[in-house]
């Protein structure tokens, strides 16, 4: 068994699917059927016993996604398989083995001495059939460097030298404060020294 990737309708990853180790190719894969009635819009779903090979299969049945036997290359955001790309290819590929057929067709009908060399199939090579399925835009939205949330401790830490800056500007307010108080009692001894500069003195 192996894991393969597992794409909705428009090609975009869902997730993994284990599938055999022979498994290739592109496969669709639809919904669970829903619980058989005997409701009007139920009855094409169901047949009867002379055709059993239709039994429990709906008409014109969607398919919900596909099962892709390519691995995803790494380096996607999210990944994308291709589909058109893919049916393109699957083209392709026939178009080069009705070629081959023909030409084997043309080469076994000329006689031997006439023959050139046999016929070669010549396969197509595989595209890049995966491809990135967000938009610049949102990749850009994604990967941007998002804020960190501050841890308790962080918190803690941030608040103390908040707190102890706050100290340091009070204790320089206190500072000024004091050398003012300082340099006026400093003026009012220096005035109680010398009365004479208060004023004129009278006799």
């Amino acid at each position: 068994m192996k894991a393969v990737p597992k794409v909705n309708i428009d090609g975009l990853y869902l997730e993994d699917e284990l599938v055999d180790d022979t498994f290739t190719g592109v496969v669709p894969f639809y919904s669970p059927a829903l619980p058989i009635t005997n409701e009007p819009e139920h009855l094409d779903t169901v047949t009867n016993a002379s055709n059993p090979s239709t039994v429990d299969e709906p008409v014109d049945r969607e398919p919900a996604g596909y099962i892709v036997g390519i691995p995803v290359p790494p380096g996607f955001f999210r990944p994308r398989f291709d589909l058109t790309a893919w049916r393109q290819y699957e083209d392709s590929i026939q178009a080069a083995e009705a070629k081959y057929q023909e030409s084997m067709s043309a080469w076994n009908s000329t006689p031997e001495e006439e023959r050139g060399d046999r016929p070669v199939l010549n396969i197509p090579p595989m595209p890049a059939l995966w491809i990135e399925g967000l938009t610049p835009e949102e990749i850009e939205r994604i990967t941007a460097p998002q804020p960190q949330a501050l841890s308790e401790l962080d918190r803690l830490g941030t608040e103390l030298v908040a707190r102890e800056l706050e100290m340091l500007e009070i204790r320089r307010q206190n500072e000024t404060l004091g050398a003012q108080v300082v340099g006026l009692e400093l003026r009012l001894l220096s005035l109680e020294g010398n009365p004479s500069e208060g004023g004129e003195t009278f006799v």
